[in-house]
Formats: structure tokens, C-alpha cells, sequence
């Protein structure tokens, strides 16, 4: 069954050097249980996760409360942002609740600072913001595949530290989160959608190449973890080879992502009692 204890702190990454090697991804951390046990825990989550998020859109809509949450998801192909998206990010109310997808910037965006686009699309107030691939790509395949020189992508480092301690400031809370799962279980994931007719539109001949560059994503992902990961927006390493149990602990990061903020429902400006009377009048 689940433990009492933070699961956010468990998985939170150290500030200092990262070795994903230390992480292991079919590990279970803040979990004891198996399968069905994470299967039943995400569901009876649920309601209280739905809860908070209906409070923080309600805030912003009836007391003009400024804050928000944008939970950043990213990992190698088939880590599982969709799964994610399906199962824990699903329990939300859709209306407030924004996804976008950041990946090859189109001829427009080239033209701006690889910034320009990202800024554009931060969570309004009272709004669940997810990125499913986000700012990091420009630091992770364009490290990997050399589309910005070396002096470049240490800039960005920067750059993407200065916006996230911006948004943070404004009253947004920023969770990070990588999908972290072993070369073994993509090859596994992406034969299972070779094998499955109704899973070929999935499958990217292309993330076979990427795949013989899987040490050298590896070491940029460790870099982005260790020169992106400040106190207002710190990583969390997510073991992704159990989709259950990475589907079940990122709703409780969630869930303790939004509890923490003491979110209460807004009062309403008007006599209760008067507007009763009033409705039993009609």
C-alpha cells in the first residue's frame, strides 16, 4: 500500500552531480505495493485530486487568486507523457486544465529566441499547465544532435533558470518531472507497437535512430537535471518502466503540489439566505 511519507521528496533529485545510473527505473519509491495495488490507489485518489484542482480554478475565477501549476513532463520515447496524460492528468476537470507540445519550432519560431514560444504558453491563472516535451528539448536534442553550438546550449542553461525562477515569482508552481525508463523497456514498448497493427500509427522509424544515441541523450539529460534544477523548480526523477506506478505517482506529486498551496473554496459575494428567498419567489 502506499506510505504516508512525501513521495515529491522521495523522488526530488539532489542538487549536484546526477547519475541516472542511480536511479533505477522499475524501482517503486513511496510505494510498497503491486499493480493492482497502484491500479486502486490512483483511483481513490482521484476524487481529492479533482478536488484541489476544481479549488485552484475556483480561486482564480471568484477571488482573483494569480496562482497556477505547470507540470513539465519529459523523457525518451515511450517514457509514457501520453500514459500520463491519460491517467493522472485525466482526472482533471478539462476546463482547467491546458496542454501543449513543444516540438520542432516551425519557421516563425527559428526567427525568435527558443524562449519565445515556451513564455507564450505558461499556465494562466488558475490553470493546470502541462508541457508534454517542453523548453528542455532545446538542451537535450539540440545538445545531442548539435543544432545550436556548444556556447549556445550553455546559455540556454541559464536562460531556462531565469524563466523558471520568473514563473515561480508570479506565483506559478513548477513540477518537473522525467520519465526515466531502461533502454530494455523501450525496445520492449516499441516492439510491442511493431507488433500490434493498431499501434503502428505510434511508431517513428526514426526513434530507432535516435535510439543508437541513447547514451548520449542519457548524459544530456543528466547535464539539463544537474545545471536546471533550482529550488523554485527542482527535478524529480520518475521510475517509469511500471506504467501503473508512474501514472499513480504523478498524480500524488499532483496531489501534493496543489495540497501544499491550502487551497480553500471561495466565498461567495452575497446573502445565501436572501438569494434562496429570492429563487423560491420565481
Amino acid at each position: 500500500m502506499a506510505r504516508a511519507a512525501s513521495v515529491t521528496s522521495r523522488l526530488r533529485v539532489p542538487r549536484g552531480k546526477v547519475h541516472l545510473s542511480d536511479h533505477d527505473p522499475s524501482a517503486t519509491p513511496g510505494f510498497s505495493g503491486r499493480k493492482r495495488d497502484g491500479e486502486g490507489a490512483l483511483r481513490a485518489l482521484a476524487p481529492e485530486l479533482a478536488d484541489l484542482q476544481e479549488r485552484l480554478f475556483a480561486n482564480a475565477k471568484a477571488a482573483g487568486d494569480t496562482r497556477s501549476l505547470l507540470l513539465v513532463l519529459q523523457g525518451m520515447d515511450t517514457s509514457g507523457k501520453g500514459g500520463v496524460l491519460r491517467s493522472a492528468v485525466g482526472i482533471f476537470d478539462p476546463q482547467g486544465v491546458q496542454i501543449r507540445s513543444f516540438k520542432a519550432p516551425s519557421a516563425i519560431e527559428r526567427k525568435h529566441d527558443f524562449l519565445w514560444r515556451i513564455e507564450k504558453e505558461v499556465p494562466a491563472a488558475g490553470m493546470v499547465g502541462i508541457f508534454d516535451r517542453s523548453h528542455y528539448e532545446d538542451v537535450l536534442i539540440a545538445r545531442v544532435r548539435k543544432l545550436a553550438p556548444a556556447k549556445e546550449i550553455e546559455r540556454r542553461y541559464r536562460a531556462i533558470n531565469d524563466f523558471e525562477a520568473r514563473l515561480a515569482a508570479s506565483g506559478t508552481v513548477i513540477v518537473k518531472c522525467m520519465l526515466h525508463i531502461s533502454a530494455e523497456e523501450q525496445r520492449k514498448r516499441l516492439l510491442a507497437r511493431l507488433d500490434d497493427p493498431t499501434k503502428h500509427w505510434k511508431f517513428n522509424p526514426g526513434d530507432v535512430d535516435e535510439r543508437a544515441l541513447w547514451s548520449d541523450y542519457q548524459k544530456a539529460y543528466e547535464l539539463a537535471l544537474e545545471r536546471c534544477n533550482a529550488e523554485a523548480a527542482p527535478w524529480l526523477v520518475v521510475p517509469s518502466d511500471k506504467k501503473w506506478y508512474r501514472n499513480w505517482v504523478v498524480a500524488r506529486v499532483l496531489f501534493e503540489a496543489l495540497d501544499a498551496l491550502g487551497l480553500a473554496w471561495p466565498k461567495g459575494m452575497f446573502d445565501v439566505e436572501e438569494q434562496k428567498q429570492r429563487l423560491a419567489a420565481t
